[in-house]
């Protein structure tokens, strides 16, 4: 008897999904929010950096008229390695840390409260939260950690398409911008990204909270190995990236407006643009295919590498 229930406690404990009630100490609510925003920036930059080389690629086709194809992707990994030397496959990666850390800090730390909050708002204390909230919470992570980085964001965009001769550091980047174009150009493109995360942060959180809700359902198991986090996190990036790639594209476009010869324009404009001159699909799809190869990798190393942290500092805690 005494033995199950110890066995019961480490398994709450363990659980990376568990909802805490509201009488627990504010103290261990602290420690529980720098827990997620320390795991968080951890598996932004592992997933990042892992992915660094393809995610530079394919900003370089969104934001030019040339037509993609996964030939033409690793002929410019390998004539950019030829050329300027294995490092520069990373060039801009650096302006990627410092926005995805914090960004993925505040997005995972983000959907654990609202995970709380909502559970707390519908009933659900200690138990998974029901799919529109589910999707709720993950829409309002991302739309937080979004609009809290997105200059850094911007900069690291200029960073991957740019020679090092135009920027040769972060710094450059924002006091050029700011000079020559304004410190409202560091908002530009704000609001597809806005509308991009919501369907990408929603479907991405959801579809994984899901499949780890299925597992537990029909395995009999309260935790998924690494594996299977691996792939359910595939899954939802697979999902969530197609369903919000074309504002992506959109996004890359009029934050690269500057230096691509692009003009400024509006969402509208800037889709209508890319339709009429490349068409629907190699125009606002250009590229994803390289998201299907990055992409999965980068979300299932994101999600396992934040639920396996959570669970090893849950561990140390106890």
């Amino acid at each position: 008897m005494g033995n199950g229930v110890k066995e019961g406690v480490v398994r709450l404990r363990e659980d990376a999904d568990t909802v805490l009630p509201s009488s627990v100490p504010s103290k261990s609510d602290h420690r529980q929010v720098l827990s997620s925003l320390f795991s968080g920036a951890l598996a932004g930059a592992l997933a990042k950096t892992a992915v660094a080389p393809l995610d530079r690629t394919k900003i370089i086709f969104q934001v030019s008229s040339k037509r993609f194809s996964a030939k033409e992707a690793f002929r410019l990994l390998y004539f950019t390695y030829l050329n300027e030397g294995f490092f520069s496959l990373w060039r801009g990666n650096s302006a990627t840390m410092v926005r995805v850390v914090p960004y993925a800090a505040i997005q995972f730390s983000a959907h654990e409260e609202y995970k709380r909050v909502l559970g707390r708002y519908y009933g659900f204390r200690g138990e998974a939260l029901p799919p529109w909230p589910r999707l709720l919470a993950g829409a309002l992570a991302g739309t937080t950690a979004a609009s809290l980085t997105y200059p850094l964001d911007l900069v690291r965009a200029r960073m991957a398409v740019t020679p090092k001769e135009m920027y040769s550091n972060i710094f450059h980047v924002f006091i050029r911008i700011s000079r020559e174009e304004g410190l409202k150009t560091l908002y530009h493109g704000f609001t597809p990204t806005v509308l991009g995360v919501i369907p990408y942060a929603g479907l991405s959180f959801f579809t994984y909270e899901t499949l780890k809700s299925l597992h537990r359902e029909y395995s009999g198991h309260r935790q998924p190995h690494p594996f299977e986090r691996m792939i359910f996190g595939a899954c939802a990036g697979l999902i969530g990236q197609s369903a919000s790639y074309p504002l992506d594209v959109v996004r890359r476009r009029m934050q690269t407006a500057g230096i691509t010869g692009h003009p400024r324009t509006s969402i509208a404009c800037t889709l209508s643009t890319i339709v009429r001159e490349e068409g629907v699909v190699r125009g606002l799809y250009k590229g994803l295919s390289m998201n299907w190869l990055k992409g999965p990798i980068a979300v299932g190393i994101s999600f396992t590498t934040f639920d396996l942290m959570q669970i090893l500092l849950r561990r140390l805690q106890t």
